[in-house]
């Protein structure tokens, strides 16, 4: 199946910024090469944004303890950070169209690292949820702008592997980050796991500013044309596919600690070993999917709807066996990320002249996608089902993308 978005293919965007005359004209895309120390600065905000997402979960008990509240409240941080990424990410790219895109890139990062601060000087549960609302702000307009960045610095026909570049932060996170964050958290204060996730923002500050050259091929818009790409029918069937089939990811891997020793029958202290077995299959699949998407974005999608719907449904029966339990962790981290790169490529194609938003837009669809997953996945367990219908769940929702992709592709056809 070829990819159905005319020009899919081509650059993300053709219209050049205009420049001083004494700037240094890009080099055509034909002769470009990789700019490595680029793509490590920006894949760096990424590890930065991955580490801070995710550690929050990890460290709830202790932030429950410090802060004197129950665990289901202290849990309110986590949806104050994506409700910040939800409403940060078309806010932000829509008010933010004229901004240079390299300047906006440094100062997203800015205010990441003050929202980070703020956590860590929290003197109330209620301060930290502003602080958490806060630091998810840049979250979804950073990967937009970053993965625009990448794919116009990236040689000819590999804008979706520079995309990946990029998400591959946030899976490294998942490897490294999170599992780092957290030991010192529980050892040292949950406090001091954001004193490293600042540091790392101001490095990534740095490293932007040192390495990332001045992005002449991404023509800046206005706000206006930004909101126009809510009004295409594309961009809104691709951020539902988003928001919906990659849900069964989360469906799994929010519950996975309570499957891991209560089906599958794994110590305690191999769990930290599963997990990293997960962001490792993020690692891979994130990988994969930005070389399968170069080859044809809607196969690339589909594909990964299809591969994610065998592999949730198998971990069902996967998780009664700590063997079985543990490599199935790995394979649906990887179904999930192998997605990203994908999604946000298709988003750039089809959004035309409002690609920040829709791009930025992506990362509001897919933490909607950890909201429900997270949420649908609890219900089944409350009802009494077990902790393998999260994967029943996941299985119906990422079944559910693939019915809804292929809508899409139809009205693509339709329309073209």
């Amino acid at each position: 199946m070829a990819n159905s978005v005319p020009g899919g293919d081509v650059a993300v965007e053709t219209a050049v910024a205009a420049a001083p005359e004494t700037a240094v004209a890009p080099a055509p895309e034909s002769e470009r090469r990789w700019p490595i120390a680029a793509m490590l600065a920006l894949a760096l905000g990424g590890f930065g944004i991955g580490t801070t997402e995710f550690v929050t979960m990890g460290l709830l008990p202790d932030i429950a303890g410090a802060m004197d509240v129950s665990e289901p409240v202290a849990g309110h941080v986590v949806s104050a950070y994506a409700l910040g990424v939800v409403v940060g990410a078309p806010v932000i790219a829509a008010m933010a169209a004229r901004v240079d895109r390299k300047k906006l890139l440094i100062w997203l990062m800015v205010a990441f690292t003050l929202g980070n601060v703020a956590t860590v000087l929290a003197p109330s549960f209620a301060t930290l949820t502003a602080a958490r609302f806060v630091s998810g702000l840049p979250h979804g307009a950073y990967f937009g702008v970053a993965s625009l960045a990448a794919a116009s610095l990236a040689p000819v026909g590999q804008r979706a592997k520079a995309v990946a570049a990029v998400m591959l932060g946030l899976s490294a996170a998942n490897v490294v980050g999170v599992p780092s964050a957290t030991w010192l958290g529980q050892h040292l204060g949950w406090r001091d796991a954001f004193v490293v996730v600042a540091f790392i923002g101001l490095a990534t500050v740095a490293a932007i500013s040192r390495y990332v050259p001045h992005l002449h091929g991404i023509r800046l818009t206005d706000p206006r044309t930004e909101l126009g790409a809510l009004r295409r029918p594309q961009v809104l069937l691709t951020l539902l596919v988003g928001a919906v089939g990659f849900g069964g990811m989360f469906a799994v891997y929010t519950y996975i600690t309570t499957t891991l020793t209560d089906v599958a029958g794994m110590r305690v202290g191999l769990v930290p070993i599963v997990l990293m077995l997960f962001g490792l299959g993020m690692v891979a699949g994130n990988i994969l999917g930005g070389v399968l998407a170069d080859r044809g974005v809607d196969r690339a999608i589909l594909g990964g709807l299809i591969c994610m719907v065998v592999i949730l449904a198998a971990f069902i029966a996967a998780a009664h066996n700590p063997f079985t339990a543990a490599a199935g962790a790995f394979f649906v981290g990887a179904s999930g990320a192998a997605l990203a790169p994908a999604l946000q490529t298709r988003l750039m194609d089809v959004a035309h002249d409002a690609q920040t938003l829709a791009a930025a837009l992506n990362h509001a669809a897919l933490n909607i996608a950890n909201a429900a997953g997270a949420w649908l996945g609890g219900l089944v367990i409350a009802a009494g089902f077990g902790y393998t219908a999260p994967a029943l769940v996941g299985t119906l929702l990422a079944v559910a993308g693939v019915l809804l992709f292929t809508v899409t592709l139809w009205a693509a056809r339709r329309s073209a």
